[in-house]
């Protein structure tokens, strides 16, 4: 039991440097900081506020949203305190039975301040209401609706906007969790699955990859997440891809490929992560999207292939089912991908399937 519980803490010491170490993680999110930036810089932030407000997260966002309509109505009623204790409206003030206030039953802070929220959201209770006799009045009345209406038209511009932002569509398409490396068509492929969860296409999705690892050039300088572009394609080809159910794009493992000197021995010895991207345009908001996602040596597995997910049902529809698409079997993969071109039968020995595969599966493959 104390050794069940002392693999379980190093499992979850390992998961968790992984992903600190990771520079885009499974969900998509970028981490990273940026550090020792000009002071001078935070001025584009209010420059381009609109993008600024859009990016804040929704805790600010509904803070500015009570904070701005609730300052600007507490501002207005000291504005409309200050009309009325100039006329003598006030009750303090004593004001004779035959005087005509600025505003009526606006007598006090509080009946100020209500005056001022019934003005800027347009409720008109018919209790308080503004008198010509003070032309200041008129004008500030005038004031306060305009700036209400600017305040209504940004902010519920900004909710909006981040109601529909395009990375809420990005949660409706999943990756497969692992990555998969094994003969495909007499190639040796590295394979990845994708799908997107709603009926309504991705118009236009096209799919790449780039691989980030730390190199060392002849003359000793290093270079730090040095990128290589990597290609997914599938059997149509790799650009406007026909995204209506699950894929499984794959990245040949020649020559020119990254993967080419890597074992199956060697691979979770490297150190580099693959970053997918995957855009394409929703068709139901026209708005432009990017998934995106990683893998890292652990998250390949090498000799394995997926299983199939697509069929076809007795009244002739397709049939998707989702319950395999983690599901990989084994296959008869070459130990490297030289072995593949230049050696026949080096081949792995046949296991199982294996499902719902994770950190805990890879342990004991290896």
């Amino acid at each position: 039991m104390v050794f069940g519980i002392r693999k379980r803490i190093q499992d979850h010491l390992v998961e968790r440097r992984i992903r600190r170490s990771r520079l885009v993680t499974k969900d998509g999110h970028c981490n990273i900081e940026f550090g020792n930036v000009k002071y001078g810089n935070h001025f584009a932030f209010l420059v381009d506020f609109w993008t600024t407000f859009v990016e804040f997260r929704w805790r600010f966002v509904l803070f500015f949203f009570i904070a701005s309509f609730t300052l600007s109505w507490f501002i207005f009623s000291l504005l409309w305190f200050w009309i009325a204790r100039n006329n003598g409206d006030l009750t303090w003030q004593n004001p004779p039975s035959n005087h005509t206030p600025c505003m009526w039953n606006v007598y006090g802070l509080t009946t100020a301040f209500l005056f001022s929220l019934e003005t800027q959201t347009t409720i008109g209770y018919g209790v308080r209401a503004v008198t010509p006799q003070c032309p200041g009045a008129v004008a500030l009345i005038i004031i306060q609706t305009l700036i209400g209406a600017l305040i209504h038209c940004f902010m519920c511009g900004i909710i909006v906007s981040k109601i529909s932002l395009p990375k809420k569509r990005a949660k409706t398409i999943s990756f497969s969790e692992m990555a998969v490396i094994c003969p495909k068509k007499d190639f040796l492929c590295l394979m990845i699955r994708v799908a997107n969860l709603r009926k309504t296409l991705m118009i236009g999705s096209q799919i790449y990859g780039k691989l980030l690892r730390t190199t060392v050039k002849p003359d000793g300088e290093t270079i730090i997440m040095d990128q290589v572009n990597i290609e997914f394609m599938m059997d149509a080809g790799k650009d406007n891809l026909f995204f209506v159910c699950p894929l499984t794009l794959y990245h040949v493992i020649d020559k020119t490929s990254p993967f080419f000197e890597m074992a199956v021995d060697t691979l979770r010895k490297q150190e580099f992560e693959l970053v997918v991207f995957l855009e394409g345009t929703a068709e139901t908001t026209s708005s432009a999207c990017q998934v995106r996602t990683s893998f890292i040596p652990q998250e390949i597995m090498w000799g394995y292939n997926f299983l199939p997910i697509i069929s076809r049902s007795k009244e002739g529809k397709y049939r998707v089912d989702f319950s395999n698409f983690s599901k990989v079997v084994s296959v008869a993969t070459a130990h490297c991908a030289y072995c593949f071109h230049n050696i026949m039968g080096h081949h792995l020995p046949s296991i199982n399937a294996i499902d719902n595969v994770g950190f805990e599966v890879i342990d004991i493959l290896e």
